[in-house]
């Protein structure tokens, strides 16, 4: 409660900020923040495997790596063959992750994991209905596709439907669900504001890094090492370093190669989701082990 209270103050200093940086400026340090929290909170994912230890059985760290890397080649492979459907397939496992991560141990039912989904897609749904043009422009790039503005608004309405009908049936259900509904509504009037506020990649970074990422690491930083402190964090960098550092050349030779800013943050996302998808699996295999 303590952090979120923290993440309610940070992300409006973060709008002020927006009425200080140029829209250029937005994107260098949006870049900047994804590029370093965003990216590190996914970094340490071996480490959380061989934590987690699946199978009751030591598994060697280059099968575990083979295993990550096949994941993300498939992964990249998908954006290349089939972009339309990989970039789906992005948004619905981001829109699970965010809601997994937002009501964690609170219930493990199938019913509730779709309640976690259709959360996390809503918060997903308001970002892309805010910044409609630009998100076209960026599946337009991806898949060639021209997506219609309708489609983006009855997305929100049909989604905002099932969340509610969800919200009702749970709040009836469990005590623990009620007393934290009210809370997490509120958080999503916040990132309403945040949304309307901001460009895309400014509220992306603003959601992504104080509400996701950075609780993300909190939570990662407990698992593994029993509790938060700073030398815990910096334990946690350490382990994280090469991973991270493989990510950024990979971006970096990205930008190398299509200096083109349409096409780079069209591919940066593409890179994003193929990383996404191995960190996924792993944070969902690590909050149903809890």
């Amino acid at each position: 409660m303590k952090y979120f209270n923290f993440a309610i103050v940070a992300s409006f200093f973060c709008l002020w900020l927006d009425s200080l940086l140029s829209n250029d400026a937005q994107i260098i340090v949006g870049f900047i923040l994804i590029l370093t929290f965003g990216i590190l909170h996914g970094a340490n994912d071996l480490l959380l495997i061989k934590k987690i230890d699946i199978n009751k059985e030591q598994i060697s760290f280059q099968k575990t790596l083979l295993y990550y890397i096949i994941v993300v080649g498939l992964g990249s492979l998908l954006f290349w063959i089939i972009p339309w459907f990989a970039l789906l397939l992005f948004i619905i496992v981001s829109g699970y992750h965010f809601g997994e991560q937002q009501w964690e141990n609170l219930e493990k039912s199938s019913l509730f994991k779709l309640f976690e989904f259709t959360y996390g897609l809503f918060i997903l749904m308001l970002l892309f209905n805010f910044n409609i043009k630009e998100v076209q422009e960026v599946i337009h790039n991806i898949t060639s596709i021209v997506v219609p503005e309708n489609y983006f608004t009855n997305g929100l309405i049909i989604n905002s439907v099932a969340l509610v009908a969800l919200g009702i049936y749970f709040s009836n259900k469990l005590v623990e669900f009620k007393n934290r509904w009210m809370l997490e509504t509120f958080y999503l009037l916040v990132f309403t504001v945040i949304f309307r506020v901001s460009s895309l990649i400014w509220g992306f970074a603003i959601y992504f890094i104080i509400w996701h990422s950075i609780p993300s690491i909190i939570n990662q930083i407990s698992y593994l090492n029993g509790e938060v402190s700073w030398n815990n964090f910096r334990k946690y960098i350490c382990s994280a370093f090469l991973y991270w550092v493989i990510s950024l050349i990979g971006i970096a030779t990205l930008y190398l190669l299509f200096k083109d800013i349409e096409i780079f943050n069209a591919l940066f996302f593409s890179f994003l989701a193929a990383i996404t998808f191995p960190h996924v699996l792993v944070i969902f295999i690590l909050f149903k082990k809890k």
